[in-house]
């Protein structure tokens, strides 16, 4: 039940651009090219948590364990 009420916030936090445990927005995070996903850079928020950004689809979406 718990998961059925944060996992919207999550998606509509990564929807703007913003880390989804601090709220900052994921410009301002330390970016480094992903080894495992093709024209895709890795994103370290300043609380740790690790993202992966598309250029091309402008998009954020949180990095998978084998990914990290």
């Amino acid at each position: 039940m718990f998961k059925n009420i944060i996992a919207p916030v999550q998606a509509w936090l990564l929807s703007k651009g913003s880390c989804v445990g601090c709220g900052t927005p994921l410009s301002e995070g330390d970016k480094a090219p992903s080894k495992t996903v093709k024209d895709c850079e890795q994103v370290t928020c300043k609380c740790g948590r690790i993202f992966i950004y598309n250029p091309k689809t402008n998009t954020y979406r949180r990095a998978l364990l084998s990914e990290v």
